[in-house]
């Protein structure tokens, strides 16, 4: 998913309900200068952050404009945080050197007027600095909007330093390091000044702390100081002559430390829980809910928990995310329109460190429930939170059973935490009964809870026609079939290819059309230029609106190895489209005769994930189903009524969320189970204390392990490899691979 430039921080003052009279841990310096036409959307930033407990001190640096004034002392009243110091124009640094001065803190973050931070901002900072006590500095990767857009992630170096700002002005720097180096430099009225106090830091030895994720934004224009110096031949020149002169003292050493980072292997750290006792908010007035989760990126998995933030009821629910497994989190800008408290913790915490940050969140939050879900560091921190907190309850859903992962993948954790888990959800009954019968849990313990979609947003009546047809060149007469997943083994993306080939000797025109994006889409497009069909499968990519991909398609075809309940069956009758469904997870729950069709799996899930040999049998089931719903109009038309009214009627998200609601102020309210779960704390506590703690330690060992293979690697080999297959060179290889049977190596 793209980076959309337009969801600046700050839009808007939000409602935070949180304090704002306790003894400040951060002091943010801004320095003012005739600079009200951003000012309020840095305001509202500043006002928005996730963490409370700083001071604000503006130095008006002699403005002149009366509403730049009239801005300033109009929201400087609006917050008693804020201080205001007035002086004669003496520019930026000497502005800074002011707040500094005036600070009552250690930790000093500059933020210019016109520059915008992300609600997480001064939280994930100042822990990644608490954690790091070695560190002068810790920064984050940044955003340019504005007169650019771009996103810089510049892994930190301190040889290109010397001759290349890498860094950006605003991060959270320890005082005394400022102090140490004599603050900013004011003996030159305009230069790069902020690339200027990181070299002085680094020539006397400091070091920082690289964040990643883009919390910082900064702003593009042409009345930048930095665009000022670069504008004019002699200033550029002096500032390249103080640059140089400082940049020569620096050692080439100089090393930061970059996140995600897991540590060093051979550690065995055990958890630790936070001695932090202030409250973010003023009242818990609310039902406070953590959902712990591995990430935020593309996938059904990840659309049920966008669902949940999106649609429960904000007047009762604070919904907050963490998320413990690195990544892209290319969807983080979906689940920030909706839930304001999102940590990805490793950008800034190694996972020895999670169970630290995540019993100071429970304890700052007052949380109330934690979902949890698909997070096998959340499962192995559960026995450790139970004995830590008994009050707080502790549920998950598990969309699958996995047999080729791990034995069973998170069905099978979940299993071996049924004694300590209040409750687990799942979203079909056929992964309900492998709960109870595959890894012994209680039937009671285990309850189906279906994912459901979004009726209001997913119907066929408000999506336009044609628009699919006219991107992809497909003619009015072409009936289409779409083919909307991952493409992944797990999918069978091949066996969508030869069940292609078949049907096109029935149906000359028939067209398939393949949305959406994965680790086998380049192995997939050269096999369909193989195959020479090329006029026949279209690949359209990863899409953000699926929605009018089911308005131009005929039905959906669904032939995975392995589903929960696929999210796509759920659209696609939403939108009036028939299914036809290998008989994998809950798909069976959903699709019967009367939307579609089910079919037997004739492939063995544990042995042949990625096996391309497809048994005509199978191909020829799914030729015959998709044949025989498209062969009579009549019951087709029935098909497609009868596709939507069972959505409206059991599996709308509307449904999904109510239920949800009614479960967490169930957990909350219910005096039976509060009772057990301190029941439960207590006899952990005692005689598995250790156990508890132990499962966690071993856990982030293996971590370490795994980030140090990675860090050694360079990158992670298996997108490296991908990288180099979508090159052009690496396509010929496979294609060449392909021509002489040798494609299995390249799996």
């Amino acid at each position: 998913m793209k980076f959309d430039y337009a969801k600046e921080p700050g839009r808007e003052l939000l409602n935070s309900n949180r304090v704002s009279n306790d003894k400040p841990s951060v002091s943010i310096i801004t320095p003012y200068c005739n600079a009200g036409k951003y000012f309020e959307q840095t305001f509202n930033c500043v006002m928005n952050q996730t963490f409370p407990w700083f001071e604000w001190i503006i130095v008006d640096d002699g403005s002149t404009d009366k509403p730049s004034l009239d801005t300033l002392e109009r929201l400087s009243k609006q917050d008693t945080r804020i201080r205001v110091l007035h002086q004669s124009n003496q520019r930026q640094a000497a502005a800074r050197n002011a707040a500094i001065k005036h600070s009552t803190t250690d930790i000093i973050v500059p933020l210019d007027a016109d520059d915008l931070i992300a609600p997480p901002f001064i939280e994930e900072l100042y822990f990644a600095l608490q954690k790091n006590p070695d560190a002068a500095w810790a920064y984050t990767d940044s955003v340019g909007f504005g007169a650019q857009n771009y996103l810089w992630k510049q892994p930190f170096s301190a040889s290109r330093m010397k001759t290349e700002n890498l860094l950006v002005c605003t991060a959270a720097i320890r005082k005394e390091w400022l102090e140490k180096v004599g603050g900013y430099d004011v003996s030159d009225k305009s230069y790069d000044e902020d690339w200027h106090l990181w070299l002085k830091l680094m020539a006397a030895g400091a070091k920082p702390v690289h964040l990643s994720g883009t919390l910082f934004w900064y702003r593009r224009s042409a009345e930048g100081m930095q665009q000022q110096v670069q504008k004019d031949r002699a200033l550029k020149q002096a500032s390249a002559k103080k640059i140089q002169e400082t940049a020569n003292a620096i050692k080439n050493d100089i090393q930061a430390k970059e996140y995600p980072y897991g540590g060093k292997p051979g550690e065995y750290a055990a958890p630790k829980c936070s001695d932090w006792n202030r409250k973010v908010f003023k009242s818990h007035d609310k039902i406070h809910v953590m959902m712990l989760l591995p990430w935020m990126e593309m996938g059904g998995a990840d659309l049920f928990n966008l669902d949940v933030c999106r649609k429960i009821d904000k007047e009762r629910f604070e919904v907050s995310i963490l998320t413990t497994v690195p990544g892209e989190q290319s969807w983080r800008q979906r689940f920030e329109d909706y839930a304001t408290d999102i940590f990805d913790l490793p950008s800034f915490l190694e996972p020895k460190d999670f169970p630290e940050f995540i019993s100071y969140f429970i304890k700052s939050r007052e949380i109330d429930v934690l979902f949890l879900s698909n997070s096998y560091d959340g499962y192995y921190l559960v026995p450790w939170l139970r004995a830590q907190f008994p009050e707080l309850a502790i549920i998950d859903y598990v969309h699958m059973e996995e047999w080729y992962w791990r034995n069973g993948g998170y069905a099978r954790t979940s299993g071996a935490m049924g004694e300590i888990l209040e409750k687990t959800y799942v979203c079909n009954e056929r992964t309900r009964r492998v709960l109870i019968n595959d890894f012994g849990r209680d039937p009671e313990s285990v309850e189906t809870l279906y994912i459901g979609v979004d009726q209001e947003q997913y119907d066929e009546t408000k999506v336009e026609a044609g628009l699919v047809r006219k991107g992809l060149n497909i003619a009015e007469d072409r009936l289409i079939i779409l083919f909307p997943c991952r493409i992944h083994p797990q999918k069978r993306p091949f066996l969508m290819v030869e069940i292609a080939k078949q049907i096109k000797q029935s149906i000359p025109n028939i067209a398939f059309v393949v949305v959406g994006d994965g680790p086998q889409f380049e192995e997939l497009k050269i096999a369909i230029e193989r195959e020479n069909m090329t006029e026949t499968v279209y690949l359209a990519g990863r899409q953000k609106d699926m929605r009018p991909y089911y308005k131009d398609s005929a039905l959906t075809l669904i032939c995975s190895l392995k589903e929960g309940l696929a999210l796509t069956a759920y659209e696609s009758l939403s939108m009036s489209k028939p299914v036809v469904t290998s008989d994998v997870g809950g798909q069976a729950e959903l699709i019967d005769d009367t939307v579609g069709r089910v079919l037997p799996l004739l492939q063995s899930e544990a042995d042949e994930l990625d096996s391309r040999a497809f048994s005509q049998e199978e191909v020829q089931m799914y030729v015959k189903a998709i044949t025989d719903v498209l062969a009579d109009q009549k019951q087709y038309q029935q098909m497609c009524r009868n596709c939507r009214r069972k959505i409206e009627e059991r599996f709308s998200s509307q449904i999904m969320i109510r239920k949800l609601e009614r479960i967490f102020g169930d957990l909350v309210s219910g005096k039976e189970e509060n009772l057990n779960r301190q029941g439960m704390s207590k006899r952990i506590s005692y005689p598995c204390k250790h156990m508890a703690q132990e499962l966690w330690t071993l856990q982030a060992e293996l971590n370490s392990y795994i980030y140090s293979y990675k860090n050694v690697c360079g990158v992670d080999q298996r997108y490296e490899l991908m990288r180099i297959a979508s090159s052009k060179w690496g396509k010929r290889l496979i294609s060449l691979a392909f021509r002489l049977g040798m494609n299995k190596w390249f799996r």
